[in-house]
């Protein structure tokens, strides 16, 4: 009997992965990249998604960008039905496309319209990664030239936030042509006065950065964000060099020349005030 004492298997309550997780909603937490640190997502928002400990710059989606920017109310949207094609038939791109717009609330990636910062008015476009990694395709493009020749039309700035992988492969040459369109339209408008402020964050590469990027009278970065063309290992195998640890992030850049600043997000909106205020006093556009 008293063998069968201690070789009775003891009975554990076991509880399921999905029981464990039940009391912890999803998304309450952030684990930081960089740091590995973990905190709570409205702490992380409260700081600009950035990070506490180690002030790693989170993804930030469009409606954030905009609603931490503008005044309260003053936003408008522009072209908001604008929404893609198929030209080439890509096979399943419609359903790809479409289960991107249920998943972040717009139809494309960039939001444009205007509005006012600290009272100042301006348009603005942002770029959103969450949306097919940012990519630029036709309707990218056309959102971006119809917001420069609007703040042409209007008197006003233009500011563009850029987060993209490249160009969108699934509209071939149709995307490519963005390049141009786009850098035509702020020829336009700089040939006009205009005053554009371009704030490349992570990532920036591939045709954006090649094009309109590139072309601010003010070009600033967040902080270590990824900016160029093409990628590190391609460049490495092309020119069988060893390439700098910190290449074509935006401290390297601002080193060699290609930025203006390297703009924290906490001094975001009072940098971009600073400029719009002095142009503004200026007589309109720059």
């Amino acid at each position: 009997m008293l063998k069968d004492m201690f070789n009775r298997k003891r009975k554990y309550a076991t509880v399921s992965k999905q029981e464990e997780h039940e009391d912890l909603p999803e998304g309450l937490m952030i684990k930081c990249p960089s740091c590995r640190k973990i905190f709570y997502r409205k702490e992380i928002e409260k700081n600009l998604l950035t990070c506490p400990n180690c002030q790693h710059h989170h993804q930030m989606s469009a409606p954030e960008r905009i609603d931490t920017l503008f005044d309260d109310g003053s936003f408008e949207e522009w072209d908001a039905d604008l929404t893609s094609e198929n030209p080439l038939e890509f096979p399943d791109y419609l359903e790809k496309v479409e289960k991107d717009q249920k998943k972040t609330g717009i139809n494309e990636a960039v939001v444009t319209g205007r509005g006012t910062i600290n009272g100042l008015p301006t348009a603005i476009g942002v770029m959103d990664a969450r949306f097919r990694m940012g990519s630029m395709g036709s309707v990218v493009g056309e959102k971006i030239a119809r917001a420069i020749e609007k703040a042409n039309e209007q008197g006003l700035p233009f500011i563009l936030f850029t987060a993209s992988g490249g160009a969108r492969m699934q509209e071939g040459v149709l995307s490519l042509m963005q390049m141009t369109k786009t850098s035509v339209a702020l020829e336009r408008f700089d040939r006009s006065g205009g005053l554009f402020i371009s704030y490349m964050t992570n990532p920036t590469t591939g045709g954006v950065s090649a094009s309109f990027a590139s072309l601010g009278d003010y070009n600033f970065a967040e902080p270590e964000a990824l900016i160029g063309f093409a990628g590190r290992r391609i460049i490495e195998q092309t020119i069988r060099e060893k390439l700098p640890d910190d290449f074509q992030t935006a401290e390297f850049l601002f080193k060699h020349g290609q930025l203006d600043r390297v703009v924290p997000r906490h001094e975001m909106k009072e940098t971009i005030t600073t400029i719009l205020d002095i142009h503004q006093m200026g007589g309109g556009q720059a």
